[in-house]
């Protein structure tokens, strides 16, 4: 064969290999993790309100209780699924998130899987922020949206941060942001 056939087949080959392995699954979530861009802030003066924040949703241990715990705090929330290499790949963020403010606010990691892939997944990712899952059918006081979205409120119910795709959470713009959320 020719070098540029095998250069031709070669090529052919790392591309397959993103469909049809675990690399590829890899290598599409670093790619989304590279490709995310930081969230962007609502200016002050566009900012939606929350004014009703009576959801039902449960917690990790499946037990029910309501936003209402939110209210008069930060509250970051984001929807995921874990089989969705999006919401996968901007987890780790999400961690992060947790593990530098998860004294300060209220964090609401929205899945409406049952609890066994979650529970799977979550361990062998060793992920430890607090998995909330969604009652369908219950009315919501925000636009649930699509994985990855998500959204931070600030202590007085004002959506600061509505985004409707993967982010990078890991980043000065949204700490120093969240340090004002939590000094306010």
């Amino acid at each position: 064969m020719k070098k540029q056939t095998v250069f031709t087949l070669l090529i052919i080959a790392f591309v397959l290999s993103f469909f049809v392995t675990p690399l590829g699954d890899f290598s599409k979530i670093q790619l989304n993790r590279i490709f995310a861009t930081s969230p962007t802030i609502i200016k002050a003066e566009n900012r939606g309100r929350i004014t009703n924040y009576d959801w039902k949703l449960k917690d990790s241990e499946w037990k029910f209780f309501n936003f209402q715990e939110a209210k008069g705090k930060v509250a970051f929330i984001t929807f995921w699924t874990s089989w969705h290499m999006p919401s996968q790949a901007q987890l780790k963020d999400v961690q992060y998130l947790y593990d530098m403010y998860g004294d300060q606010i209220k964090f609401y990691v929205i899945t409406n899987e049952e609890r066994a892939p979650v529970e799977l997944f979550m361990e062998k990712e060793g992920y430890t922020f607090p998995v909330t899952y969604q009652i369908i059918g219950e009315p919501s006081p925000i636009s649930l949206l699509k994985p990855p979205g998500s959204y931070v409120i600030d202590k007085n119910g004002y959506i600061v941060i509505h985004q409707n795709a993967i982010a990078d959470w890991d980043n000065n713009k949204v700490d120093r942001l969240f340090g004002q959320l939590i000094a306010e």
